[in-house]
Parts: C-alpha cells; sequence; structure tokens
C-alpha cells in the first residue's frame, strides 16, 4: 500500500477518533456469514458482497472473527501466521477489497486477535519444541513434571483436562488453556511480545481500524506455577465453561490474569495511539472477577478502549434485579470502566434460545442494549431475532461441543450459515452444501422475509440503533439513577445537553413506575415506547423513554 493511501485511511475514512464510544459493532463470522465461491464455507469476498446490508443497520463498525492461516482444529482460533489470509476465506486482495468497500461504506473494520495462544503448527512453535536450546526455545510456556511424572501443576484447559501437554522432543509440559494444539506463548518473553506488537502493526499498516482481543486476560501466567485453589460448589456458574466441565471446579487465580498484563496492554494501546481513531475491545474471560479486570484493562487513556465480560451472556435471564446488580457491581468495582455489552456471539447459545424471548422480549431488549451506558456489539443473525439452531451429533464440528456431548452441545448451533432468502435451499448463503446445516427454522426468519415486513424485528433493530445514534446521551452520556422498581428497570443517561430517562418492564406482568417531573418528551414510540405523565403503567416487556434539554 502506497504512503499516500495510507495517509487517505488515516483521514477521510474516520470522521471521529472516539467512533467507538458508544459505537454499535457487528460481528461477522466469516465461515458462516457468505460464500461466494460456492465451497460451502464463508469467505471474504462473501462479506464485501454482503456490506451494503450490514451497512444498512446503522451500525458504526465490524468485527471479524479470524481469518488468518491456520489448521482450523478450533476454526481460525488457532493461527499459524498471524500476517497471511488462509486461502479458505481468499487472499490479502480480498481483504483489502474489504476493507476499502467497508470504509466506502461508512464502516469500521476491527480484526480478531488471538494472541495468547498460536497453533501448534505456528513455526514459531516447530522451533520452539524441537529443543531447549533454541532461539524460542521460551516462546512459550515449558515446565518440567514433578518427580512422578505428572503434569507441573493441576491447572485445567477449558476444553476439558489438564492444561498441559507432554511433548517427547523437549521432556516437558507445555501449557494449552485451550485445545492441545493451541499452546500458550510465554508473554514473560520480551521477544513474544515485540513479535505479536509487530504483527499487530502490520495491520494497522493496512488500515483496520482496531481489534477484538481474544482472551485478553490470558496472555500472562504466574511464573511460579502455582496450583489454583479450589472453588467453593455456590461459587461455581457457567459464564466461561458449561457446568459439566470441571474448569469450574477451580478458582484460576494463578493461570490467568496476572498483574503483569497491564504493562503489555499499555503497550498494546501506545500502539495504536500511532494511527488516529483505532480501537481495542478486549474479551474478558473471568467468572468471579469479570467485572473487576473490565475495570483495570479499561482503566484511564492508556489501556485497553473498552472489554466485555460474560454478565449478558450467560444463560442466567436478564431480569430488572440481576442488571441492577451487575451495573451496582461495576461501580464498585469499576466505575470509570467502559464496557461493551452483548447478549449473543460465537460462543454461547443465541440469547432469544438461552433467555427464552418470544418477539415482544427481543424486542425491549433491543431497545434496552441501545440505551445502556458502553458501546454494544450485534452478532450476525441477532438483527433477525434468530434462536438457536438444531445441530445432530454427526453434524458436529467444534471441539468442545463433542467433547461434552450430550450435556453441552457446544457453539455450533449459534455458528450456522446466516440465512438470506427463505425459498433457497442454503438459504443464499452458498450454493453448495453448507460447512455446518443451514436451519429450517432460521430460514423462516430469512432476510429477504422480514426486509418485506416494516414491522418485522429487523427494523425494530435499525429503527433501535437509529435512536441510540440520535441521542448523545444513550451513545455516550453518563448513566445515574438506577433503580429496580419490582420488574421495571431504569435510569437517567444524561451527555450535559440532555438528558434521556428510560424504563423497561422485565417481568411478565403489567407494572406501574413514577416518572420524573420536568419538562420531558416520549421518544422512540416508533418503537412501541409508552407515553405518559406523573406515572404510567407499562405492560409486559413495554418501556418508556422521555429526553429533556439541559438549559
Amino acid at each position: 500500500m502506497n504512503v499516500q493511501h495510507k495517509a487517505d485511511l488515516k483521514g477521510a475514512t474516520r470522521a471521529t477518533a472516539d467512533w467507538w464510544h458508544g459505537g454499535v459493532i457487528y460481528q461477522i463470522y466469516p465461515r458462516s456469514f457468505q460464500d461466494s465461491n460456492g465451497d460451502g464455507i464463508g469467505d471474504l469476498a462473501g462479506i464485501t458482497e454482503r456490506l451494503p446490508y450490514v451497512a444498512s443497520l446503522g451500525v458504526d463498525a465490524i468485527w471479524i472473527s479470524p481469518f488468518f492461516k491456520s489448521p482450523m482444529k478450533d476454526f481460525g482460533y488457532d493461527v499459524s501466521d498471524y500476517r497471511a489470509v488462509d486461502p479458505m476465506f481468499g487472499d490479502m486482495s480480498d481483504f483489502q477489497a474489504l476493507l476499502d468497500r467497508a470504509h466506502d461504506l461508512g464502516l469500521k473494520v476491527m480484526i480478531d486477535l488471538v494472541l495468547s495462544h498460536s497453533s501448534d503448527q505456528h513455526p514459531w512453535f516447530a522451533e520452539s519444541r524441537a529443543n531447549r536450546e533454541n532461539p524460542k526455545a521460551d516462546w512459550y510456556v515449558w515446565a518440567d513434571p514433578k518427580p512422578d511424572g505428572t503434569p507441573p501443576n493441576n491447572w485445567l484447559s477449558i476444553f476439558g483436562g489438564s492444561a498441559w501437554q507432554w511433548d517427547a522432543r523437549r521432556q516437558q509440559y507445555y501449557l494449552h488453556n485451550f485445545l492441545t494444539s493451541q499452546p500458550d506463548l510465554n508473554f514473560h518473553c520480551p521477544e513474544v511480545q515485540d513479535a505479536l506488537l509487530d504483527a499487530a502493526r502490520f495491520w494497522l499498516d493496512l488500515g483496520v481500524d482496531g481489534f477484538r482481543l481474544d482472551t485478553i486476560n490470558f496472555y500472562f501466567h504466574d511464573q511460579q506455577l502455582r496450583d489454583n485453589p479450589a472453588l467453593p460448589l455456590d461459587q461455581r456458574n457457567a459464564s466461561i465453561a458449561p457446568m459439566v466441565n470441571p474448569y469450574n471446579h477451580q478458582d484460576h487465580l494463578y493461570s490467568k490474569s496476572q498483574p503483569e498484563n497491564i504493562a503489555f496492554l499499555e503497550r498494546l494501546r501506545a500502539l495504536t495511539d500511532e494511527y488516529e481513531g483505532r480501537a481495542c475491545l478486549g474479551e474478558v474471560g473471568d467468572a468471579q472477577r469479570g467485572l473487576e479486570i473490565m475495570g483495570q484493562y479499561t482503566s484511564g487513556d492508556k489501556r485497553m478502549h473498552m472489554c466485555y465480560a460474560f454478565e449478558f451472556l450467560e444463560k442466567r435471564a436478564l431480569t430488572a434485579q440481576y442488571a441492577k446488580q451487575v451495573f451496582d457491581q461495576l461501580e464498585e468495582k469499576a466505575g470509570d470502566a467502559w464496557p461493551c455489552w452483548a447478549f449473543s456471539n460465537h460462543d454461547v447459545p443465541r440469547h432469544a434460545s438461552r433467555w427464552g424471548l418470544d418477539d415482544a422480549e427481543i424486542r425491549l431488549h433491543t431497545v434496552l442494549m441501545m440505551c445502556l451506558r458502553g458501546s454494544a456489539c450485534l452478532y450476525q443473525g441477532e438483527e433477525l431475532g434468530l434462536p438457536e439452531a438444531e445441530v445432530p451429533f454427526e453434524r458436529l464440528q467444534d471441539p468442545y461441543g463433542i467433547e461434552f456431548w450430550p450435556e453441552f452441545k457446544g457453539r455450533d448451533g449459534c455458528r450456522t450459515p446466516m440465512v438470506w432468502t427463505t425459498q433457497d435451499a442454503q438459504s443464499g448463503f452458498s450454493t453448495a452444501e453448507a460447512w455446518l446445516p443451514v436451519s429450517p427454522v432460521q430460514a423462516e426468519q430469512a432476510v429477504d422475509r422480514l426486509e418485506a415486513d416494516p414491522q418485522s424485528v429487523l427494523h425494530h433493530y435499525r429503527a433501535a440503533i437509529a435512536l441510540r445514534r440520535a441521542h448523545g446521551a444513550l451513545r455516550h452520556g453518563t448513566q445515574t439513577q438506577m433503580e429496580q422498581t419490582g420488574p421495571i428497570l431504569s435510569f437517567v443517561r444524561d451527555d450535559g445537553a440532555e438528558q434521556v430517562f428510560c424504563a423497561f418492564n422485565m417481568g411478565p406482568g403489567t407494572a406501574e413506575i413514577t416518572l420524573p417531573d420536568g419538562d420531558w418528551r416520549p421518544v422512540g414510540l416508533e418503537l412501541g415506547g409508552v407515553a405518559g405523565t406523573g406515572s404510567v403503567r407499562l405492560g409486559r416487556a413495554a418501556f418508556c423513554l422521555l429526553v429533556r434539554d439541559k438549559g
């Protein structure tokens, strides 16, 4: 890319440097978005083809899950070359075309960097495992066995079993927090940090607008390799791993979330700050301390721009009581944190099914997300109200689901192909049989059908996003006066120029709430909002939004 083109990207395509602050990000899982070459697997050219649809939603950015060269043992989250596009998805010219088209449409592009571990097929690991004296011998986490030959400590893998794998060449164990084919990089080695930052710079120079950072709190491990303590039964939850997974039996004090991570995050932020208008979104995977870590990682202006934890990705329903509890904890532990909320993504069952929502409740949750303080992530197909797909065991691809079937069915049910057309055999995703089966239930809610219905949930999502964009208070204002009144959750957003009062009935019946005094006017009526003065009765899945200008 020539210097002038890079300069143009730094200027014309970035209207403001803080687009991420309260922005709405649309996650694309490339294997399942659009197949352009008829092999049954989505690709970069397919994404480019569908970008006008994404832009029509009114979102600010896209986040593309990994498309780097990979043996695909974990579908791209096992990278074998950080600077190459896997041929399955196309080549670098396809990515450049995608980037240019997105920028032409006013969309920022975030890519998914997987830095905590690589594939065991990465040349770095091949060199590291060869012997104990080579230049990359300490680029991964190696440890001697205990005298009896067992692993060096009790750390567990998220995918089940020990987090240590024996390697006969070095006669040592290596650490893998995920699959055995995903060895953990050793961030205590300065050369590793430098190499990963160089990879990030490569993509920044190409013009990407930021990174989603996979498992951001897994970068560092305890150098003393101390055992993790047991976690009491009453503190276990399934936000990070299913309850059938022994990973939930430990408090992971030493295998992740180490204090040394802060300094590396500051190095990464300093790198991105060299480029105008870039942003970092971190995934915090910690069932006990997620909000606290989110606060640490987004505190001030030298660390991550935003992070997300798993509070609203749990199976636990998003009631008024639970929402207030989460925000109270966030205020207590990390008052200046900038969260990024998501209800669905590529790792959890779709929230329409996970929470058992009907159409009215899906619409309520959509407006709620657009009103909460923080940025927002939408997952492809969420705007169609898609339920979780049923994938039979013989069609499963996810090693996680295969390992724990049938008690846990893995992540394939949320990763099935995007449904574009109602009548086509593969719902417009591909001309060939898709890598995961297209859900006939989801096909009934395909884009073409919902586009034709002005009352559909798709148009509701567009209107909710437009509401957020129209009110600075909703996009980046403060959030105060959060109250739970029975099943009703209420709060006030304020950006100094206007205030927005928000009230949502999250319960199964009708409930009444007293509205604030003053010169308020209703907004969101086109979304089904309720107008009123004094007090208002909100039916099931109803909400009331009021706005007033500040003198």
